[in-house]
């Protein structure tokens, strides 16, 4: 584990099975859970007309899977202790299975929305739990490891979600995205079924500590914010009263949520350990990594799409480099992070991250495909620096009886970053997009010289093809240009916008707690 974190004293339990056969069935599942956060974005076009339905209706196949995705994950420390967190974790992964195989049967929409959710309720539980066991399943001094083999299923997963999707639909249907999760759910059950087991300090909850109420709040106040921040630009945001009305009852739900659970004996959210330092720290830093991952895995595919005309598997693979960016990346954390202090190694990502939003902010319409991949590459390196040791920060002062609830929330808040950068940074896009636009276009006028020039020339090079149309051609081919000049400046602006915030993470860092070196393997630090 990095130098420089405490550690809880070092329990004498140890799982049976070798802890790399534990990490391999929980992170195959994970792995699985997360690609489906993005698999089926690319997938979209081709399951509306599919289905017959319009691709704004079809887009309720994504909102549905996040909603109840993001519903449970705060809740998974409460289920695993009320279930057993094997017995929870192996059903999680079954109810995900089959939902993935009822997706792939779906005859009509609303069948297809149903089993979105069921998958979503079934897969969002596997990214806390996961990392939960990982961390009681490794000692102290491999953890760091352990949440490199964690980060290649979170980080890399999504990046390479939009290229498999492409790949499959274009050469196969839109149906075997999901049918691809079946042998993997399978394999992950058998696998967890021989090695898994739960540690004795593990505490059992009773069924009569249910907290319905708190869990209703909780479902209100995320529901209406997934909603609000997925349909939002579609809505015109707050012009709208759909959109106005999610969002006074995510407020209000959000406020009830706080009161209830903070006075609640046995909350079904934990939120009393975010007193720990470390804890509210890491939560600060997964929503802002979360929001700079997501929506820039978002954003720039359009970019390669709409403006330089790239098709959608050939943008698929050019971002897909950014995945090998993040296995280096994890490979090295794991193994520097037991040379140096991980708020070091943290910081460092976070200015090389700000490096390559800059780097990325100098595109241009005549730019070569390479130019833009090595920026891509380097930000999976600078993500996967940050994240594998904030990720062992984040639970290192908190007790191995609340580590399920940690887990539960950074992954709550990584995924509630997610989603809030892809929808701030794609609504700024659009409405950038049209600022430049409107004041680009008072230069397109006959007292402007150089658009006299260019219409000329237009005019005059279409003429012998056109005839009479040249001059309506010619205007036509001028306000295209006018588009991709406006849409550039957007995605330019936003990833400049982008640089100072991924250099304001690195002071963030280093207010995580400073302390003693982890002791030898079977004794305690403190």
């Amino acid at each position: 584990m990095a130098e420089g974190v405490s550690v809880q004293a070092a329990q004498p339990w140890k799982p049976a099975a070798n802890p790399w056969l534990i990490a391999v069935a929980v992170m195959s599942a994970t792995f699985m859970e997360v690609l489906d956060t993005s698999v089926a974005n690319v997938s979209l076009t081709h399951i509306a007309g599919n289905l017959s339905v319009s691709t704004d209706q079809a887009t309720w196949v994504l909102t549905s899977y996040l909603v109840s995705n993001a519903v449970i994950l705060p809740a998974t420390g409460w289920l695993g202790r009320f279930f057993g967190r094997r017995r929870f974790l192996i059903g999680c992964i079954t109810i995900f299975t089959i939902a993935s195989a009822l997706c792939g049967l779906a005859n009509s929409l609303g069948l297809l929305i149903l089993a979105r959710i069921l998958q979503g309720v079934g897969g969002g539980a596997l990214q806390p739990v996961a990392q939960a066991v990982l961390l009681e399943t490794f000692p102290p001094e491999k953890r760091g490891s352990a949440m490199s083999v964690y980060a290649m299923g979170v980080v890399v997963a999504p990046i390479l979600g939009p290229t498999l999707g492409g790949w499959i639909t274009d050469n196969y249907s839109w149906r075997w995205v999901f049918y691809i999760n079946l042998p993997i759910g399978i394999v992950a059950i058998l696998m967890c079924l021989r090695f898994l087991e739960d540690p004795p300090y593990l505490k059992k909850a009773r069924a009569a500590d249910i907290d319905f109420i708190g869990f209703g709040f909780l479902t209100l106040w995320i529901g209406c914010l997934q909603v609000l921040l997925d349909k939002g630009q579609d809505e015109d945001w707050f012009s709208s009263d759909f959109i106005r009305w999610l969002g006074f009852l995510a407020v209000i739900g959000f406020i009830a949520f706080l009161v209830w659970e903070l006075t609640r004996e046995h909350p079904i959210v934990n939120l009393r350990i975010l007193k720990d330092r470390n804890l509210f720290i890491g939560v600060i830093l997964n929503f802002s990594v979360g929001a700079v991952l997501y929506g820039t895995t978002a954003v720039l595919p359009q970019f390669l799409q709409l403006l330089l005309g790239y098709p959608s598997l050939q943008a698929g693979l050019v971002m897909s480099p950014r995945g090998i960016g993040a296995i280096i990346g994890s490979v090295v954390a794991g193994r520097i992070l037991t040379k140096v202090d991980g708020r070091i190694w943290m910081a460092q990502g976070a200015l090389v991250l700000g490096l390559t939003m800059f780097l990325l902010g100098r595109v241009n319409l005549d730019m070569a495909p390479e130019t833009v991949i090595w920026p891509i590459v380097i930000s999976g390196f600078a993500i996967t620096s940050i994240f594998v040791p904030m990720t062992t920060f984040s639970v290192a002062t908190v007790s191995r009886e609340n580590m399920g609830d940690a887990a539960g929330l950074t992954s709550l808040v990584r995924n509630l970053g997610g989603s809030v950068g892809i929808s701030l940074v794609t609504a700024l896009v659009t409405r950038s997009t049209q600022a430049h636009q409107a004041l680009m276009v008072g230069h397109l006028t006959n007292l402007d010289a150089p658009f006299r020039e260019q219409l000329a020339t237009l005019q005059h090079s279409l003429a012998a093809q056109s005839g009479q149309a040249a001059q309506s051609q010619a205007y036509g081919v001028i306000y295209q240009m006018l588009q991709q000049q406006a849409g550039l400046w957007a995605y330019v602006e936003n990833f400049r916008l982008l640089v100072p915030i991924c250099l304001a993470l690195a002071p963030i860092i280093f207010l995580f707690k400073k302390a003693k070196k982890s002791a030898p393997a079977g004794m305690g630090a403190h």
